[in-house]
């Protein structure tokens, strides 16, 4: 494990800023937190990770996590800062190898919080295949970070012959995506605004790691994959029509849970740019829909993916919603900011 860290002091239950000046009083919260938790054997601090990689092809990804509440229903920003980034890596078609992580601390942080988020993190990791290698602690002053800030940057491997990304998107191509949209951004929004929900409603944070090897496993020719977080499954349709091609969706096929329509409805949002952590669009073949929405069901057998459109030539550029009783509508990008801070 290599941390290059400011560390707190051994006394108190809080961050304070000489918890960020170095020294002899850094070891404890090492010791204690992140590499007890990060590491299989610790080791002596060095200034950076060797990694043995099995493959000459890699992906990286890194992303940072601001997300408030730092606790939601369905997870925390430390498994959503490990699921985040690896799911990054997943939409090229690698395989999530290792990760770094960086934390911005805030001066009067319970480190009891910090404990859990820490553990949250290293549940997270196992569970997804990846091991923290590396990653460094910043301190700053009270009002300045509000809580913690997470960054992960993460590596994978790629097979020599694996081409998933939007040039790859051919007209003909059926999209489907693998689960309902919106819990992600409606949960963080009712947990932080006190929403009294009629039902409980989880975000959908979770590793895609199984249903993305999984599809591949199985011999799916993935042209293209994309995962739906800021601004829903509208703003990652418009991204990617942007290569030059059209694309036409079934609003009647896309789910989307009565408890997230609802709220949606009330506050004047659409789902379909609503945030989510735990959903994706791929890109395949036509005739390859049935044995991927087959896998799909036997490794997430509570969700329902759905095959919702297609892609054409007609309209490059522009995404197309038929409407269920006839017509249709540009789906745009999200304008503007929806929901702030969701992930």
């Amino acid at each position: 494990m290599i941390w290059d860290c400011p560390l707190p002091s051994t006394g108190g239950d809080r961050i304070q800023l000489a918890h960020g000046s170095g020294g002899r009083q850094m070891n404890q919260l090492i010791e204690t937190i992140f590499r007890s938790a990060f590491e299989d054997s610790p080791t002596v601090a060095a200034d950076a990770a060797v990694l043995t990689l099995p493959s000459d092809r890699i992906a990286v990804s890194t992303d940072s996590f601001v997300i408030q509440p730092l606790f939601f229903p369905g997870g925390d920003i430390g498994s959503l800062a490990v699921h985040g980034t690896v799911n990054d890596l997943l939409m090229r078609g690698a395989t999530p190898h290792s990760l770094t992580a960086s934390f911005i601390l805030e001066e009067g942080f319970p480190i009891a919080t910090l404990t859990s988020l820490v553990q949250s993190m290293a549940a997270a990791a196992q569970a997804d295949g990846v091991h923290i290698c590396a990653g460094d602690t910043k301190v700053v002053e009270r009002g300045k970070a509000d809580g913690v800030y997470i960054t992960t940057t993460g590596i994978g491997s790629l097979l020599p012959d694996r081409q998933i990304g939007p040039q790859q998107i051919q007209v003909g191509d059926a999209i489907v995506i693998n689960g309902d949209l919106g819990r992600h951004g409606v949960a963080v929004l009712s947990c932080r605004e006190g929403l009294a929900l009629e039902l409980p409603l989880l975000s959908d944070a979770a590793s895609l790691r199984s249903p993305v090897l999984g599809l591949l496993d199985a011999g799916v020719d993935l042209h293209c994959l994309r995962d739906l977080t800021r601004g829903g499954l509208a703003s990652a349709l418009n991204e990617l029509a942007a290569v030059g091609v059209g694309m036409d969706i079934e609003a009647a096929a896309i789910p989307v849970d009565p408890v997230v329509a609802g709220v949606c409805e009330i506050l004047g949002l659409d789902p379909l740019q609503v945030a989510n952590e735990g959903r994706f669009v791929a890109f395949l073949p036509a005739d390859q829909v049935a044995i991927a929405l087959e896998t799909l069901r036997q490794i997430w057998p509570d969700q329902e993916p759905r095959w919702i459109g297609c892609v054409q030539s007609t309209t490059p550029g522009l995404v197309r919603l038929r409407q269920p009783f006839g017509g249709d509508r540009l789906l745009e990008m999200l304008s503007g900011e929806q929901l702030p801070r969701i992930c």
